[in-house]
């Protein structure tokens, strides 16, 4: 292949016996078996076993230098197989080996337990961290993920179209990052949030179906399923095209590229379409996770004929926990501090004993008959715990929410040999700020509100939904996307009941709402997050652990030092002054 080796160290087998081969890689291990040494020498593709009869050939070659090996290919011995390797049957006995770079300091962790390391330290020596083969694979695997979906797109007659990083800053929703202008005295460009104003722009243009994995940058803390400075997503655009389209585009891409990469079962298609007042009510979130069997009921009407203080004049939820009531009573302790820590004043709840006998607090508050109404209503069982959720409406729903979440948990309810797939639809468009008391948007200012004109004209603000729409799976939101307003005049009428003037979006918005002025079509699309694809198709839990070099959770990079100072030349030239 080349001077450095005739085959990778995970490609040599059986066949290959009695050739004479080059390999170079890494010192993975060495093992001294009474002057024999025995390397495992690691490259990008795999492990070979060397023989070394003298051990004088790596003297002073700690673990992890670089060598290049020459020898003879031959069978191990019936005892030495290493069935867990694809070159377990093989070992390479070596006739020289040449040093190609040794290691001249201390390794700061062992490569093959670096993800057991503090973070701070495998980011700092990232470029050791990656040569852990699982992290290898998880790199491996989102280039590959990378790939298929952009030959899916291209299958469905998306065009990929690369759209600017240096832009304008516009109010979407986070803080953007500002680049100074050094010809531009006193100005900014903003590095892209999302290409939402391009994308809408290419439809104007006259494009069809656009596409492009997307770099986006927002300036907001960091989660385990959210990286602070960048993300990457799967953009896309519909010219023509309606809600559903955009779903069975999803549907497909999605459905496919799961499939393509694990073994799991995905959920059949079409997947569920779950209304957002519906999934506030049964699940107390607006991201799912539909593994989890568990329903919030609401018992708001049962009570309000009942004479119990703490539910009086205020929504009450219910959960049935199935198998519960046999739980031992720290589980119930635990769970009430659990409610007590997410700012819960309580946990009521009834279990439901042998012979149907009903046991709780709550109890004695309620007649034979609404005991039997309750217990009819929802088809409880012995055994069975019906946890109580009381508090404001503005509280309520995400609290029970939090409490699913927990008792799925606490009592593993949760199927993980499976993705769950949904929609979540009908965003209400409008909502009432906290901070002001006035009506806001929602969710994204540039969606067609569902009634177009007639509902902005005629309904009460705070009633209007939106083509607005998310798609989760497994409790994570893979994405977000809207039917979009292609319409000056409703535009302006949303921008008005939001307390914004026409004047304010031409200087906030001046180039598309100038586009949409000289003919645009109806469009649509949405941006699945590709960093949470590989994610959840990885199975890791930080998103850190699929992204080849990230900042912490800082928004640090540690291994290049980022962000950190600069001279007061590049200072000058930029027009900046440190405050």
């Amino acid at each position: 292949m080349t001077h450095y080796r005739t085959h990778h160290c995970g490609e040599l087998l059986k066949q290959d016996i009695n050739k004479t081969v080059r390999l170079s890689g890494w010192i993975d291990t060495v093992r001294d078996h009474g002057g024999i040494l025995f390397v495992d020498l690691r490259d990008h593709y795999g492990t070979t076993q060397i023989v070394l009869e003298n051990e004088e050939m790596i003297a002073g070659m700690p673990r992890e230098s670089v060598i290049l090996v020459e020898g003879v290919l031959r069978e191990r011995s019936a005892e030495t197989v290493n069935p867990k390797i694809k070159t377990g049957e093989v070992e390479v006995a070596a006739k020289s080996v040449t040093a190609l770079s040794r290691v001249l300091k201390p390794l700061p962790f062992d490569v093959d337990t670096s993800k057991q390391t503090r973070e701070d330290v495998r980011l700092k020596y990232r470029f050791l961290d990656l040569r852990n083969p699982k992290m290898q694979d998880n790199v491996v695997m989102r280039s590959k993920i990378t790939s298929f979906l952009r030959r899916k797109m291209e299958e469905l007659s998306f065009l990929e179209i690369q759209t600017p990083i240096l832009t304008s800053s516009s109010p979407e929703g986070a803080r953007d990052y500002l680049v100074p202008s050094r010809k531009h005295h006193g100005m900014f460009y903003a590095l892209p949030q999302a290409p939402q104003l391009f994308k809408q722009l290419l439809m104007v243009s006259g494009f069809d179906k656009y596409f492009q994995i997307a770099p986006c940058f927002r300036d907001e803390d960091s989660r385990a399923d959210r990286s602070p400075g960048e993300f990457y997503q799967l953009d896309f655009e519909m010219a023509f095209a309606s809600q559903e389209d955009v779903f069975n585009v999803a549907e497909q891409v999605l459905h496919d590229t799961f499939s393509r990469f694990s073994d799991k079962p995905v959920s059949p298609l079409p997947f569920r379409r779950i209304p957002f007042s519906e999934c506030m009510l049964k699940y107390g979130t607006d991201k799912p996770d539909l593994r989890n069997p568990l329903i919030i009921e609401d018992l708001t009407g049962f009570f309000a004929d009942v004479d119990f203080a703490p539910f009086k004049n205020k929504p009450v939820r219910g959960i049935v926990a199935p198998s519960c009531a046999t739980m031992p009573k720290s589980f119930f302790e635990k769970m009430l501090k659990f409610a007590t820590e997410i700012g819960m004043k309580g946990l009521g709840y009834i279990s439901v004993l042998k012979d149907m006998e009903l046991k709780g607090p709550i109890v004695k508050f309620l007649s034979e008959e609404q005991r039997q109404i309750l217990t009819d209503t929802l088809k409880l069982k012995e055994n069975d715990t019906l946890f109580f959720i009381s508090d404001v409406t503005k509280l309520v729903d995400n609290f029970a929410g939090q409490i699913r979440s927990e008792l799925g948990i606490r009592l593993d309810l949760l199927d993980e040999a499976r993705f769950e797939f949904c929609f979540i639809t009908d965003f209400p468009m409008f909502g009432i700020s906290e901070e002001t008391g006035k009506v806001e948007f929602t969710h994204n200012p540039f969606s067609m509100p569902q009634g177009e004109m007639d509902a902005l004209l005629s309904k009460d603000p705070l009633e209007i939904k939106a083509y607005q729409y998310d798609i989760v799976c497994n409790g994570v939101e893979l994405s977000s996307g809207a039917v979009r307003n292609h319409r000056p005049d409703i535009m302006v009428k949303a921008f008005e009941i939001a307390g914004y003037s026409k004047e304010t979006i031409e200087e906030k918005f001046s180039a598309l709402f100038h586009a949409l002025h000289y003919g645009a079509p109806p469009h649509a699309g949405m941006a699945p997050g590709l960093d949470r694809i590989v994610m959840l198709l990885t199975g890791e839990e930080n998103i850190r652990e699929v992204v080849a070099f990230p900042m912490n959770s800082s928004a640090q990079d540690l291994l290049l030092g980022a962000p950190g100072p600069v001279t007061e030349l590049q200072l000058r030239e930029a027009h900046i002054k440190i405050r």
